[in-house]
């Protein structure tokens, strides 16, 4: 059985470390979207270990944001300087366009998971030849 962590809440000086922690997060994840974005019109381009991993990277990640808003809340909460609290509230933002990518990232993942290699080969000949031909007829 796991047991329970106690978060350790962080003093307004490691204001710069959390900072750049929550600015990387969300710069790796906007990139991460853009790669399964590009995937979309053909996700046999990707397998299921790719995007398992992808889900439950960003699965872990989304369950470890409310520490993150959290600490940023009883920050809010403290005496700050202007600065301080300009950092705090922009950062409040990220956390929250954060959000946003994480949870579109686990929708694309989930849709994108539908069409891996690994699915397009489990199908017979003639599921591919008639997909093939439904997304190539026009369109009334």
């Amino acid at each position: 059985m796991a047991k329970k962590t106690i978060p350790q809440w962080q003093p307004i000086t490691r204001l710069p470390l959390i900072a750049s922690h929550i600015d990387g997060m969300l710069e790796a994840a906007e990139e991460q979207y853009e790669l399964l974005q590009q995937a979309r019109p053909k996700p046999h381009v990707l397998d299921d270990f790719t995007v398992g991993r992808v889900t439950e990277v960003y699965t872990v990640q989304q369950g470890d944001l409310g520490l993150f808003e959290e600490q940023l809340r009883r920050w809010k909460a403290s005496t700050l300087t202007p600065g301080q609290r300009k950092e705090v509230e922009r950062l409040v933002g990220q956390m929250a366009r954060l959000r946003q990518v994480i949870a579109a990232i686990l929708a694309l993942a989930q849709e994108l998971k539908q069409g891996t290699i690994e699915k397009q080969l489990a199908k017979s000949n003639e599921e591919l030849g008639l997909e093939f031909l439904l997304r190539h007829l026009p369109r009334q």
